[in-house]
């Protein structure tokens, strides 16, 4: 097992990464003080890991609530929310009740966000058993849900008393899924870490084949970057900012077609690939480059082009970005692979060349 710190004082926590996690019951009862907790779940997982992650607390004393969820994005909204809610009223939960959120992205944000406001706040933990909660959603305090005008415009920043990233739960992860996962991993080279991208360049067949070691050290490495960056703009006055490669295009995506339609990370793939192509037509990144950067999001079978949803409608998506300030869209962009920037300098015209290029015909 490696354990990271997210480093933010007296509210730092751990992050544990490793196999076999979820059968170690001394990560998570220092959490537990009081011999009571509330798991937050969905209808996949809970099959898979409810039962067994609930009678090994058990065993130590503590009295389990199971709260079951619908699975997917297109529930995580007020209406699923309120079951949470309904749950820890109904049992009478206290603020020194904490939530675990076992599950991927929308399991974590919801459960996080139900913390952050139930009783005006109480502890949760992140079992993230998603690639892509590991590397990314689970680590850092976003938590939130979506609006049919926008994907995560409702949330709070409210960290978590901890991180258990077991990798043996990639095993029942569906191919879909661990590849949407991938993009958020690519993410991490393409904005600071160049070394990191040579390696996923090298490694990707490994990482699809589900390698233990290599993705023990692909979550590792994301994670480390996350927390460093976390650590530094912890509510996304900076740097944080640069997290959101993709992303501004990724949403757009996500809204446009109805939440569910296509995975977050699917989203965010074919986003960085406008946000590449935009970096070149600036002048930033070489068509050499750009192609590169397709060519491993292509590798890991993830998706280069958007939805021809129309130039209007992505503009008008786009308009309602969290980034956007002043009345400006905001882009993270490359100057080179390994260094994004934030900016607010893009031509109308290239931004429409880009929606042009990068779309389903």
């Amino acid at each position: 097992m490696k354990t990271l710190t997210v480093g933010l004082a007296e509210r730092s926590y751990p992050i544990h990464i490793g196999s076999g996690l979820l059968s170690r019951p001394e990560l998570l009862l220092p959490h537990l003080p009081h011999k009571k907790t509330a798991i937050v779940t969905n209808t996949v997982v809970a099959p898979l890991y409810l039962e067994s992650l609930s009678a090994l607390l058990q065993a130590q004393g503590i009295t389990v609530l199971p709260i079951l969820l619908p699975d997917g994005e297109q529930y995580k909204n007020t209406e699923t929310l309120g079951l949470i809610y309904q749950a820890l009223l109904t049992h009478r939960c206290e603020r020194t009740t904490p939530l675990i959120a076992l599950g991927g992205g929308v399991i974590g944000d919801m459960t996080g966000y139900a913390a952050a406001t139930y009783l005006r706040g109480v502890p949760f933990i992140q079992i993230p058993t998603t690639l892509l909660a590991q590397v990314d959603s689970s680590v850092g305090g976003k938590t939130g849900i979506n609006h049919t005008l926008g994907k995560n415009m409702i949330g709070a920043f409210y960290q978590p008393q901890a991180v258990l990233a077991d990798i043996t739960t990639l095993n029942t992860l569906a191919d879909q899924e661990l590849r949407a996962g991938l993009a958020e991993v690519i993410k991490y080279g393409l904005i600071r870490d160049l070394d990191f991208f040579q390696w996923l360049e090298q490694n990707m067949d490994k990482l699809l084949a589900r390698d233990a070691s290599a993705l023990q050290y692909a979550i590792t490495c994301s994670c480390q970057h996350k927390a460093e960056v976390v650590a530094a703009d912890e509510r996304e006055s900076g740097e944080r900012a640069l997290l959101n490669l993709g992303h501004t295009f990724g949403h757009a995506i996500e809204t446009g077609m109805g939440y569910g339609e296509w995975l977050h990370g699917e989203a965010v793939a074919a986003g960085t690939i406008m946000a590449a192509d935009l970096s070149c037509r600036l002048g930033w990144i070489s068509a050499q480059d750009t192609a590169r950067i397709r060519s491993l999001f292509e590798r890991a079978g993830l998706p280069v082009l958007g939805p021809a949803l129309g130039e209007e409608k992505y503009l008008q998506l786009m308009g309602l970005d969290k980034k956007v300030a002043g009345g400006k869209m905001r882009f993270i962009l490359l100057k080179s692979i390994g260094h994004a920037v934030l900016s607010a300098d893009v031509p109308p015209n290239l931004l429409r060349q880009t929606l042009a290029a990068c779309v389903h015909d």
